[in-house]
């Protein structure tokens, strides 16, 4: 039985965190804290957001990426399963990567990733990428390993590719490849010092026909034919309670738009509204903006 053709393929970025609400970023060392919000472990690490957003915006998803037999990787399936988003999943013996997040009351997060829970010589079974890559239209690649592998395999089919190199200095060797294999890249300008020079020298140096920089309240930096344009912020229809999972957020809305024939501008606005949607959702939940409602509030936020 053939696949049902996938819009977009996500590779890799699935895990699960652990979320501590905590009274202050940076925390205070004392011997202990009283959390009366609870801790809670929800699935959903940067490629499970991204595909849920893509999903949520009609787009047939796939995903793909390393789980193990383990209760987080069950967190992991159910979301998938729930959200009627196609995984392939390929067992990881050294368990689901995890991760806690502190989560300060004005929305801001400190991430802190278990690495022991990848292998330096993991990999994606080629065949398995290969047939899955090019039956796509586009591919979203994480850069969490084994990304880094996948890419000439990805790069061989032919199909669109996009990345996201989060918080990027633009000097980390690690995130080069990404940055020039890819035909759309997402980065945050939060550690960049010059973010234009940084963004240009993508484009120069690799294959990116866009490239965009999301800076959170003061908007996002948007290069596309060559010219540098802002793209404002657009204020969040209610309170902002968790900046996590913006940026994938503005990443799903960003290729909804492309996929759809929109120009970069208005894939942006797209972003913008959908990232500010994501700040509302609290750190508990994995839950995203549908089309309509990105339609209609992308519209007024035009017209503003």
């Amino acid at each position: 039985m053939s696949r049902r053709r996938a819009d977009v393929l996500v590779v890799g970025g699935a895990g699960v965190d652990t979320i501590v609400c905590v009274p202050v970023l940076p925390l205070p060392y004392a011997d202990s804290y009283m959390i009366d919000s609870g801790i809670r472990t929800r699935a959903g690490q940067t490629g499970d957001f991204v595909a849920v957003g893509l999903s949520a915006l009609g787009l047939v998803t796939h995903h793909i990426d390393l789980l193990g037999d383990d209760p987080e990787g069950d967190l992991v399936r159910d979301l998938h399963r729930e959200r009627g988003i196609a995984l392939t999943a390929i067992p990881q013996p050294a368990g689901t990567k995890r991760a806690v997040n502190l989560v300060s009351p004005d929305g801001r997060r400190l991430s802190l990733y278990d690495t022991s829970r990848a292998d330096p010589g993991d990999r994606f079974p080629e065949g398995t990428l290969r047939e899955l890559a090019a039956g796509a239209r586009h591919v979203h690649l994480t850069i969490t390993q084994p990304g880094a592998h996948a890419l000439p395999v990805l790069r061989d089919t032919g199909v669109p590719l996009s990345t996201d190199l989060h918080d990027w200095d633009g000097e980390n060797p690690y995130h080069v490849p990404f940055a020039h294999a890819a035909d759309v890249v997402f980065l945050s300008a939060a550690a960049l010092t010059d973010p234009e020079r940084t963004m240009r020298h993508i484009a120069e140096r690799g294959r990116a026909e866009t490239v965009v920089a999301t800076a959170g309240a003061e908007g996002a930096y948007l290069l596309a034919d060559g010219e540098l344009t802002r793209v404002p912020a657009v204020t969040p229809p209610a309170p902002v309670v968790d900046s996590n999972g913006a940026g994938d957020a503005f990443a799903a809305a960003f290729l909804y738009g492309r996929l759809t024939g929109e120009p970069p501008r208005r894939c942006a606005l797209f972003g913008a509204v959908a990232g500010a949607y994501a700040c509302t959702v609290p750190a508990t939940r994995a839950d995203a903006m549908g089309r309509d409602a990105l339609i209609e509030q992308a519209a007024a936020a035009a017209d503003r």
